[in-house]
């Protein structure tokens, strides 16, 4: 999965099978089970911090202090399984295997149970979380959803047919963050929500459109196969990561795309109160700024990845503080 989240914890983003895959859960949209009591006996530990390379901030200073910690729970969560799905040399049947294990644990401290001993670090704090604030399960088992999906495709060299498909994975794959976000920040209202998904699935889509020379190679096509007609683009010139005009047409207009969701979810930094809004609008800007490299090497992200650098923080600050 591409991370995610406003999509602090991204994880924008959001990614083999000798067992069954996660089994399929109630829609996020259905209201969250019941979580039972949380043992009383139990400390509350605290999650890992963060040490992945992001395009925004996560559970920053900027960050209320009381959900720095809820928030890196989730991140962790969402990490590690996005970890299983991309990282290292293990065949697809062990990673669907291992997602399938992950999501067990998940259910497992959902119902005040001990996770397994291998994934700890990770489920002790989101139980924590999860009897604490009430989290949607359904919107965790999404991400693994997503993530699962992920390893298939990428195990069967099978690609996008649209757009239409391409956001339905973005719906699981980046949108759930969102919703657990607002979901911590108190925040309901279904204007909220929607904005809350155009963000997440514009980072989602701005992750696919940065990483395109890392993804092609590992056998990942996010690049829907209607765009790629519709521009002309070879499938060979793609693979072979070359910079043809119609490739170039391609991924402009994917970037554009992005920008556009974003743009549509940006009222929301006006929405969240106080340090979250202003966490956000770097969330917004990172996302932008990328694209701003993804459109000025003109196609060349077939083949360098654009990151963000000290002097683009000045400039996301900048932006950030006139939105």
């Amino acid at each position: 999965m591409r991370s995610p989240p406003p999509c602090q914890a991204t994880i924008l983003g959001v990614n083999d099978r000798s067992t069954p895959p996660p089994p399929e859960v109630p829609s996020a949209a259905t209201s969250a089970p019941q979580l039972p009591a949380h043992p009383h006996n139990e400390t509350a530990p605290w999650a890992a911090p963060v040490t992945h390379y992001e395009n925004f901030p996560v559970a920053s200073v900027l960050c209320p202090p009381h959900l720095r910690q809820p928030i890196a729970a989730i991140y962790g969560f969402a990490r590690t399984a996005d970890d299983i799905a991309d990282e290292g040399d293990a065949p697809a049947a062990d990673r669907l295997a291992d997602l399938a294990a992950y999501h067990a644990d998940l259910m497992a401290v959902a119902q005040g149970q001990p996770p397994s001993p291998r994934w700890a670090s990770v489920f002790l704090p989101l139980q924590t979380v999860l009897h604490s604030h009430r989290l949607p399960v359904p919107l965790l088992a999404d991400l693994l959803s997503a993530f699962a999906q992920d390893v298939e495709k990428t195990r069967d060299a099978e690609g996008y047919a649209d757009r239409a498909e391409l956001l339905d994975y973005c719906r699981r794959s980046a949108n759930p963050v969102g919703h657990l976000l607002l979901h911590l920040y108190g925040v309901t209202d279904a204007q909220a929500l929607q904005e809350s998904d155009a963000i997440c699935t514009a980072l989602q889509l701005i992750n696919f459109w940065q990483d395109l020379s890392v993804d092609i190679p590992r056998g990942r096509h996010y690049l829907p196969r209607a765009d790629c007609a519709a521009h002309g683009a070879c499938q060979a010139e793609l693979l072979a990561l070359r910079s043809t005009p119609e490739n170039v047409r391609l991924i402009t207009d994917c970037a554009r795309w992005a920008r556009a969701s974003m743009q549509i979810g940006a009222p929301l930094v006006h929405r969240l109160p106080g340090r979250a809004g202003w966490e956000l609008r770097l969330v917004v800007q990172g996302g932008l700024r990328i694209l701003d490299k993804v459109d000025a090497l003109k196609g060349g992200s077939l083949h360098t990845r654009p990151r963000l650098h000290a002097w683009d923080w000045c400039v996301m600050l900048g932006r950030a503080l006139v939105m």
